[in-house]
């Protein structure tokens, strides 16, 4: 396993701890859902993810040769940024306790959907600047947000919120630790 996918299976994992900690929250609220919704919403949630970064990619491709200069440090800003908005959430988003809440279908699927891979988006847009192979990074990060949010409905059918925000936490520093790598190899 060569040192990009590794990096890639890394920030893949950083990119799902929102799907997973709302999974989590879901799974908890929800504890009757079927198979076949927890298997729609991580479809839906892994496809969002691995589409959004190519959205970006193909923003920051148009821009690219503007800044190829100061990549580096736009990809280091805009992952830590993300990483920043995930510690900030982990430690002030308010879980409902509403046990009619379904995640699972209609337009608060699609909501979250969205929502879940908006960080995905910028970090498509860095993919950009680093030259990454957009097709391999989006297929991993699909896959292994689909596997977070299944992962994330079992485990909150079993055990309840309170991992949810430590999810946030660890996908955060994650992000931070991949911030820091792009930066200390385009610098050093």
């Amino acid at each position: 396993m060569n040192s990009d996918f590794l990096s890639i299976i890394v920030i893949a994992l950083g990119l799902s701890a929102d799907c997973f900690a709302v999974a989590l929250s879901g799974g908890t609220l929800n504890r009757s859902c079927s198979w076949l919704q927890i298997l729609r919403t991580s479809f839906l949630f892994g496809l969002f993810q691995a589409l959004m970064p190519v959205l970006g990619w193909l923003a920051g491709r148009t821009v690219v040769e503007f800044i190829a200069d100061y990549d580096h440090w736009v990809a280091f800003a805009l992952l830590v940024i993300v990483s920043g908005r995930m510690f900030w959430e982990s430690f002030h988003t308010e879980h409902s306790q509403d046990r009619d809440f379904d995640i699972t279908k209609g337009l608060l699927l699609i909501t979250l959907s969205i929502a879940t891979s908006i960080d995905a988006l910028a970090v498509g847009l860095s993919f950009a600047f680093l030259k990454v192979n957009i097709v391999m990074s989006s297929i991993t990060i699909g896959v292994v947000a689909f596997l977070a949010t299944t992962i994330g409905f079992i485990v909150g059918k079993k055990t309840g919120t309170v991992i949810g925000k430590w999810a946030e936490v660890t996908g955060g520093i994650i992000l931070l630790v991949i911030a820091f790598k792009i930066l200390a190899e385009h610098i050093l």
